[in-house]
């Protein structure tokens, strides 16, 4: 089984593994000692002391040892007694199922998904997911109860082979099913332009919540390395299309990067952060990148 280590986990090794569950435990378990250790904000790993138990209070969280030794009953307290709320939005539009080197970025990207909820709830945290193509078309919502986990990966497994991207219409939607501050966080490839999402993202952020965007990409979209000449298909809208990367790659890379460049600035003015996950990068560093990024917020009290 592979193991985090500081080289990182190679992502065809990981997504060999055909347990999505598994998958985001070898991830996660790798970094948890490391993670409790660092000071990163925002997640009630550690309690600092006790408080006598009160009626109405988890009882998971009572510390069962010290009533054997003690008679007296207590309840663990964190150093931060509050949950936060996470809806992941995931791309299951059919640009997604596009892989150069035997990983597509739909796969690549629903076991990111994977793993940030498996890290979330084993904090406790409440998590949904959505999946969108022209627009929502699954939806669990953010909860924290046993087998939310088990519910998420059965979404998750479903077979994202979407239309094409409406990824404006699908904040939209997400905007009105999730009216609780939370943490929203976007796996897509965001290859649609702006323009036709922004609004969206920006309503949104002036709701209140805190957006993530990641964008999930292969590393031959990022330097038109495909090799030999051959006919394309447009995954989304079937068209074809012979192109030679020798002769097409300078321009590729220059419109490519105009339209990355558009894609920062309209997340960069919402107040958005902005990852860029390729398929050759070890998923326990987008993890890391993710959570060191900036404090997590979307919190609501227990």
């Amino acid at each position: 089984m592979p193991t985090a280590s500081n080289t990182g986990i190679d992502p065809h090794v990981l997504l060999a593994i055909r347990d999505l569950e598994l998958r985001a435990r070898v991830v996660v378990e790798g970094l948890w000692s490391g993670l409790h250790r660092s000071p990163l904000q925002g997640f009630s790993v550690e309690f600092t002391e006790y408080r006598q138990y009160t009626q109405g209070d988890d009882l998971r969280y009572l510390d069962w040892k010290l009533l054997a030794r003690t008679d007296r009953e207590f309840i663990k307290k964190f150093e931060d007694e509050t949950n936060l709320r996470c809806m992941i939005l995931f791309d299951a539009s059919r640009s997604m199922q596009f892989g150069s080197d035997g990983v597509s970025k739909a796969e690549y990207a629903r076991t990111l998904a994977a793993t940030f909820a498996y890290f979330l709830l084993k904090q406790r945290d409440v998590v949904g997911l959505a999946l969108f193509d022209s627009e929502l078309r699954e939806y669990l919502p953010a909860r924290w109860r046993p087998g939310q986990f088990r519910r998420l990966l059965a979404l998750l497994g479903k077979k994202s082979d979407g239309d094409e991207t409406n990824l404006g219409k699908a904040l939209e939607q997400a905007a009105h099913l999730n009216s609780k501050r939370s943490l929203i966080l976007v796996l897509s490839d965001f290859l649609s332009s702006p323009d036709s999402w922004k609004r969206s993202l920006g309503q949104l952020v002036a709701a209140g919540h805190d957006v993530r965007a990641l964008q999930v990409l292969d590393s031959a979209e990022l330097d038109l390395d495909f090799g030999k000449a051959a006919q394309w298909e447009d995954l989304e809208t079937g068209n074809r299309l012979y192109i030679d990367p020798s002769e097409a790659r300078s321009a590729y890379k220059e419109s490519f990067e105009a339209h990355q460049t558009l894609v920062q600035q309209a997340l960069e003015e919402r107040g958005v952060k902005h990852l860029v996950a390729p398929t050759n990068k070890p998923l326990d560093f987008v993890l890391i990148d993710l959570l060191r990024s900036q404090p997590l917020t979307g919190r609501v009290a227990q």
